[in-house]
């Protein structure tokens, strides 16, 4: 278990971006226009007011950290708002609203501390604004508002934030509804990487027929659209694309590649030659790139040419390949934990001897089987015999004095594998019916919530969850919610410990659909709806 310490709010900006961020990510339309690129906008909304002079009071004191709790729910609430503007009312307005993804690159949280490649961007973009803000005047700060890639540029776009900043491709599609800024990377090219284990690819070619997985709402599905037409020409067979869900973005991707969970996917060369340097089984293929001379840049709102032109000074001194951003970029480009091979040879064997025991434990305690398996893999590798220093055992390293609690009462977790998968789940199970059963959560986010109970405790669970209610979070969900409540108040144990549980899954998902190792309809029926 994690042992974390309640601390004090973050400083003006990340206090914002916490607070702001499921606002963000439900009231941003869903809609999408038909035909329209993954990430383009939705159908417009009304107007709504700017912020009062309470909240720009407050993200005018960015020197002291302001308690949450100190500003009204409307005023956190209205810095969500729909508004459009050019910089001169931004300045009137004192604050500019940037969104960026929240994932282990560009944004993340860990503990009380703001880290990220984006951050750090745009807390230099901040000082550059002071700089030449007019004498006696008070510069505009910069708000952070994370979001899923999938919606950052619609958001944008329909008014939901001023820039975005989150190493996007030029494409065209892109251009008919958000602007750019000079380029803060030129000759980007798109190549394939695979995994050890994966096929031979010496050209384009090589990839008919294959499955290529990719981020949602990224160029490189634009790329291997376009690869589609070329073999449909040479009479091939099209590339299977898969997108990923969204929660995972190219980093992720690269990580389960280095894996072997996921065989091949499409990424920047620089961002995959600077991950080769932790995830050194990657097989990255110069020769075959499906798109040369690309170019990277910041996003901004549309008919902004004041603003675009502070954005596009800043550029100039801060891109890749002066000082800053060079520091920048090794400073991000390499972090991040190595998972096992959960799809490795003895693991399918060890997981295809469970499945039937996971199956009739998610079926008897309603829990997700599959997530029940990436939790077992993440504990034990599936390994009966693992023993704890704190004297947890087995697959789901469960202690028998929880086993035995009255709550789970089941025996012989030490030597019985079914009992200690049963005792595991039913664990789980027990946690969601305490602190969850009234959650309007969704099943798998009931399941993620009793992992990071499993983790760090179901009581600072529960206390997490309150706190990102507080915070204008959605309490019900996990990723990008309490899941950035946790990395604040406890550190990044519990958030990595779930996001290697959920990439598991996915390469479970994907096992179960490839393989056919069945949904569970065979099991027991289940008994809790």
């Amino acid at each position: 278990m994690a042992n974390g310490t309640d601390r004090r709010s973050l400083t003006t900006s990340s206090l914002i971006a916490l607070s702001v961020l499921s606002g963000l990510v439900l009231a941003a339309p869903a809609c999408r226009n038909s035909g329209a690129p993954a990430d383009a906008p939705g159908a417009s909304t009304s107007a709504v007011p700017g912020p009062s002079a309470a909240s720009a009071a407050a993200v005018d004191a960015a020197v002291d950290p302001v308690p949450l709790q100190d500003l009204d729910a409307a005023d956190l609430l209205q810095l969500n708002a729909k508004w459009t503007g050019d910089f001169s009312e931004m300045r009137q307005r004192r604050f500019i609203r940037a969104l960026v993804p929240f994932n282990k690159t560009y944004y993340f949280l860990d503990g009380p501390r703001q880290r990220g490649l984006a951050y750090d961007v745009l807390m230099e973009f901040e000082k550059s604004l002071a700089a030449r803000a007019p004498k006696g005047t008070v510069p505009p700060k910069i708000v952070i508002i994370p979001t899923s890639r999938d919606r950052l540029l619609g958001a944008l776009s329909e008014g939901y934030g001023d820039l975005a900043v989150g190493g996007f491709t030029i494409v065209e599609a892109r251009r008919q509804f958000v602007d750019f800024s000079e380029h803060t990377k030129d000759d980007i090219r798109d190549v394939v990487v695979t995994s050890a284990n994966a096929p031979a690819i010496s050209r384009e070619d090589d990839l008919a027929g294959q499955e290529v997985q990719v981020p949602a709402a990224s160029a490189y599905i634009e790329d291997l659209e376009l690869l589609n037409q070329r073999l449909a020409a040479k009479q091939l067979k099209p590339v299977k694309i898969r997108v990923a869900d969204p929660v995972l973005d190219d980093e992720d991707l690269l990580q389960m590649v280095d894996a072997g969970i996921v065989p091949i996917t499409i990424t920047k060369d620089h961002i995959a030659k600077a991950w080769l340097a932790l995830y050194d089984t990657l097989k990255i293929h110069d020769q075959v790139a499906l798109r040369e001379g690309g170019q990277q840049a910041i996003a901004i709102r549309k008919n902004m040419p004041e603003f675009t032109a502070v954005v596009n000074d800043f550029v100039r001194s801060h891109r890749l390949g002066t000082l800053f951003g060079n520091m920048m970029f090794n400073r991000y480009f390499g972090e991040g934990d190595r998972l096992k091979n959960s799809m490795a040879q003895k693991d399918v064997e060890k997981f295809r001897t469970l499945v039937g025991y996971f199956q009739q434990s998610g079926a008897e305690f309603d829990m997700d089987w599959l997530l029940l398996g990436a939790q077992a893999y993440q504990e034990s590798q599936l390994d009966q015999s693992r023993r704890s220093s704190v004297g947890a055992v087995g697959i789901m390293q469960i202690k028998p004095e929880t086993a035995a609690d009255p709550n789970v009462g089941i025996p012989n977790v030490q030597k019985d594998a079914r009992n200690n998968i049963r005792a595991g789940s039913k664990y789980l199970r027990f946690m969601i019916d305490r602190y969850y059963a009234d959650a309007p959560m969704d099943r798998l986010n009931k399941g993620l919530f009793a992992l990071a109970s499993y983790n760090a405790g179901p009581a600072r669970v529960a206390r997490l969850r309150q706190k990102a209610s507080t915070m204008g979070l959605n309490p019900n969900v996990w990723f990008r919610n309490v899941e950035m409540v946790a990395a604040r108040e406890i550190g990044r144990e519990t958030v990595d410990y779930v996001s290697n549980i959920y990439k598991y899954y996915t390469a479970y998902v994907a096992f179960r659909e490839s393989r056919g190792a069945g949904d569970g309809t065979q099991a027991a029926a289940q008994t809790r709806k």
